[in-house]
């Protein structure tokens, strides 16, 4: 009986609210730490680096859209196949799929890329949207067999654009990517 009122009482509590810098435990909050604003960075593998240009008092859920385009193209430089960190199964497999399309064919990536204009654009107790613009621009496709950029270069080379992923919290606190999108939507430079 007791136990039967303990386990109704926990199912009866509501839903805790979101909020940004909440944090289950000490290594949680390494992990989901708030970023400093201003510019960073990061190389990420031979002859690649992003430059993160953090906002005014960044929102800690910022760093899972960012550790996922850091990871994917650390992959990509590295050779590796696949990148799992945080996603859950939909967004592993559309992001194995991306890596695949380099690895299969002997490509790779160097130069800088730039992620800006970071924001959560909707957040709610176990759900959030995560958006960001990306310019690779600065990135070459190249050939890993030669070291030399391949001769057409893919039309994401030449235009920002906007990258989003929707994130779900886990019942242990971590925040994984649900889906990811990217649209034709302009970014400014």
């Amino acid at each position: 009986m007791a136990l039967a009122l303990l386990v109704a009482g926990c199912a009866a509590q509501a839903e805790r609210p979101y909020t940004p810098r909440e944090a289950a435990s000490p290594a949680k909050t390494a992990a989901r730490a708030s970023p400093t604003a201003g510019p960073r960075t990061v190389a990420v593998g031979d002859g690649m680096r992003v430059r993160i240009e953090w906002p005014a008092n960044p929102d800690p859920l910022l760093k899972v859209l960012t550790n996922y385009y850091l990871g994917t193209r650390k992959a990509v430089v590295t050779g590796v196949d696949r990148y799992s960190r945080d996603l859950e199964i939909d967004a592993e497999v559309q992001a194995t799929e991306w890596i695949r399309e380099f690895t299969d064919t002997d490509q790779s990536l160097r130069g800088v890329a730039r992620l800006y204009d970071l924001r959560v654009s909707a957040a709610r107790s176990k759900g959030a949207q995560i958006d960001m613009c990306v310019d690779e621009s600065e990135l070459r496709l190249i050939s890993t067999r030669t070291g030399k950029a391949v001769t057409s270069q893919p039309d994401w080379t030449r235009e920002p654009y906007h990258q989003a992923a929707l994130a779900h919290r886990g019942d242990d606190g971590v925040w994984r990517i649900r889906a990811l999108v990217s649209d034709d939507e302009r970014c400014k430079r």
